[in-house]
């Protein structure tokens, strides 16, 4: 059969689904499996910086030492303006091992009331920064941002184990995440900490 123009059609449009599915394939939130584990798909909307100590940039899936996160992380949001209010959450989804995280999630940090182009320092912190420490594998630790209807008071939750992340948005009338990130991080051996 010869070639037809809307054989080229068809080849585009499936080239054009394929190239949208790989999309979703190469999200590195999706690969490092916290859409589905931890959140629901969304799009992101607002730019969301994680720093620590002033130098050390928070890339989906790049690891950081335990040593190198026992303070408090700047979180920057470049979005929304000052009437406009943020929710960060930070959990662990793989407690307290990533082959059985039975305590799944363990929640680290929530800081609610952020304004807009503002940062974390600037919202009230609901529960305080619990610094990483992985003991068994590599486990994922995960900053997720929430745009808040207005300025509100969120209830918090009783443990910091077996926290859901997905529950505490939809309790809070929080919606679907604006922005996430997430870096990997394990033991360091008595050499590394030297």
């Amino acid at each position: 059969k010869p070639f037809s123009l809307s054989d080229t059609q068809l080849l585009v449009g499936g080239q054009k689904t394929l190239l949208v599915g790989m999309s979703r394939l190469i999200d590195p939130l999706v690969v490092g499996r916290v859409i589905g584990e931890v959140l629901d798909s969304f799009n992101p909307s607002v730019k969301m910086l994680v720093t620590y100590n002033s130098n050390k940039l928070v890339f989906n899936g790049h690891e950081l030492y335990p040593s190198a996160v026992t303070s408090k992380p700047r979180v920057e949001v470049q979005g929304g303006d000052m009437r406009s209010f943020f929710t960060l959450v930070m959990t662990d989804p793989d407690a307290p091992g990533p082959s059985d995280p039975y305590l799944r999630e363990h929640l680290h940090w929530i800081v609610t009331n952020i304004p807009g182009t503002t940062d974390a320092s600037f919202g009230g912190e609901m529960v305080s920064y619990e610094s990483p420490r992985p003991n068994i594998g590599i486990h994922r630790f995960v900053f997720v941002l929430f745009k808040q209807q207005r300025r509100q008071a969120v209830s918090p939750p009783s443990s910091r184990d077996y926290f859901s992340t997905r529950r505490f948005a939809e309790e809070n009338d929080l919606g679907l995440p604006v922005a996430a990130v997430f870096f990997n991080s394990q033991r360091e051996t008595a050499a590394r900490r030297r």
